[in-house]
């Protein structure tokens, strides 16, 4: 199980159509709520979904 928290930035493996690959973490719990970096669409989707297809993450801004 992948360590994620609020204002993580997930790289995936797949594009948004916008073309973007990266996702702000906005919310989490079993799942997690991502806003595409390039376009600003939100979408909720499963944690375990999400972890199968992480490429990379870096630490973003703390949300409280």
């Amino acid at each position: 199980m992948i360590k994620i928290d609020a204002g993580d930035i997930l790289t995936l493996k797949k594009p948004h159509p916008c073309g973007s690959h990266e996702w702000e973490v906005l919310r989490i719990g079993q799942d997690l709520r991502l806003k595409c970096v390039g376009c600003g669409h939100q979408m909720m989707i499963a944690r375990k979904n999400i972890e199968k297809n992480i490429k990379a993450k870096e630490k973003g801004k703390d949300i409280k």
